[in-house]
């Protein structure tokens, strides 16, 4: 998985000086990303403080454990359907 280059923090404060009125290509070429990074992060934080994105982002951190141990879950299922041993 690639590692983030700006916290949440960061990229809030990127969106509060847009809404200040820094135009969107200086803030790009000033922090090197491109606009649809801009405007993707504009879709998933905009109008969102810090303490909500950090609650966003441990909702989705929960959500990707539970989706993992379902996949094993379905897996072992298939595997005793099927009539295969599991390894100990």
């Amino acid at each position: 998985m690639k590692k983030n280059r700006y916290t949440e923090e960061q990229i809030i404060g990127i969106l509060k000086r847009h809404e200040a009125g820094v135009k969107t290509a200086d803030l790009c070429r000033e922090h090197g990303i491109s606009a649809a990074t801009f405007y993707s992060w504009k879709s998933k934080f905009g109008g969102m403080d810090v303490s909500e994105a950090q609650r966003l982002k441990a909702m989705e951190d929960e959500n990707r454990g539970g989706e993992l141990s379902l996949h094993g879950e379905a897996l072992k299922a298939v595997i005793r359907k099927n009539g295969w041993s599991l390894p100990v």
